[in-house]
């Protein structure tokens, strides 16, 4: 068989065409921001700990006798050395241990806040402190009582998991990194107490793989309350109307009345309906005859005994 040149550089061509690649995307990756959570799992933990807030707040209150209160700023996800390269130095670190995990979280509350905490436990009106003088042994046993009472909420908030949270001694910023590990990912959770007229940090910090598991047994737990929602049998259109509310009348029809007689009323004047007592009227449901019933007294109140069906639905029906 013989080609032209045309049709051999045509073939070429053709042929050529399978072997061509398309170019491809290449991205940067920041290998800092991998395994950041989603808006779908940070709203589920801002709404978990704003009610977290809620309790603590309540709790503290009745327990110092002073108004206090907590909120949740924000929430974060960074490495361990930003952590602790943004950490107060004299701030109060409570280390807990996780029964689930071989692991821990950190409990920071900044010592401006501390002052005005253990001087309402003595007895006093919460006033500030010497800020620049570092925590006692006895401002730590006497903060006891105050954190448990959060680890205690803290218990509440992750009931899902059935946790034991194991408080220990309070630490020294220096020693932090024996809490977690030295390639750990945190969850930070900011909040903001104010104690009287004292205001300031108080965080969580959790391990990122506690807060995955943590996250995982809400969704369980939320999945589980919707099926158990489908589940229920909704009500049919008989169950539902039922609840519902109807103008109901009995009347007299087909009576017919001279004009001057309807002039001639006046109060207390008795018009003549010129129908025998016995003549059946009918009890309507929305102005729609539904039975013929009879004028009767049950009791005290005036009542209607119905008899057959109005024929006026029969009628309606065909």
């Amino acid at each position: 068989m013989t080609l032209s040149a045309g049709s051999d550089s045509a073939m070429k061509t053709t042929m050529a065409n399978p072997l061509q690649q398309k170019p491809r995307n290449v991205h940067s990756c920041n290998f800092r921001y991998a395994g950041r959570l989603s808006n779908e799992n940070a709203r589920a933990l801002t709404s978990l700990h704003e009610k977290f807030a809620l309790n603590v707040t309540t709790a503290l209150e009745l327990y110092l006798g002073a108004s206090l209160h907590l909120k949740l700023l924000s929430l974060e996800q960074m490495a361990i050395t930003d952590y602790i390269g943004g950490m107060s130095p004299n701030s109060y670190l409570l280390p807990c241990a996780l029964n689930i995990m071989e692991s821990n979280f950190l409990m920071e509350m900044d010592a401006p806040l501390v002052f005005p905490i253990i001087d309402l436990l003595l007895g006093g009106s919460g006033s500030p402190g010497d800020e620049s003088r570092e925590l006692t042994e006895i401002d730590e046993e006497l903060m006891q009582s105050v954190t448990n009472l959060v680890v205690m909420q803290l218990e509440r908030s992750w009931q899902v998991l059935h946790v034991s949270l194991t408080p220990a001694r309070p630490i020294k910023p220096a020693v932090i990194q024996q809490v977690f590990l030295a390639n750990e990912k945190l969850v930070l959770l900011m909040f903001e107490m104010t104690v009287g007229s004292t205001a300031g940090p108080l965080n969580i910090v959790l391990p990122t793989s506690f807060v995955g598991i943590l996250l995982r047994h809400l969704k369980a737990a939320q999945s589980k309350k919707l099926s158990s929602l489908r589940s229920l049998r909704a009500p049919n259109l008989r169950e539902r109307i039922l609840d519902c509310d109807f103008s109901v009348a009995a009347d007299v029809t087909q009576i017919r009345v001279l004009v001057k007689d309807l002039i001639d009323l006046r109060p207390g004047k008795i018009l003549r309906m010129r129908a025998p007592v016995k003549t059946p009227g009918r009890l309507t449901v929305e102005d729609i005859p539904i039975f013929e019933a009879l004028p009767v007294r049950n009791g005290a109140r005036k009542a209607a005994q119905l008899l057959s069906r109005s024929q006026d639905i029969a009628s309606t029906r065909e």
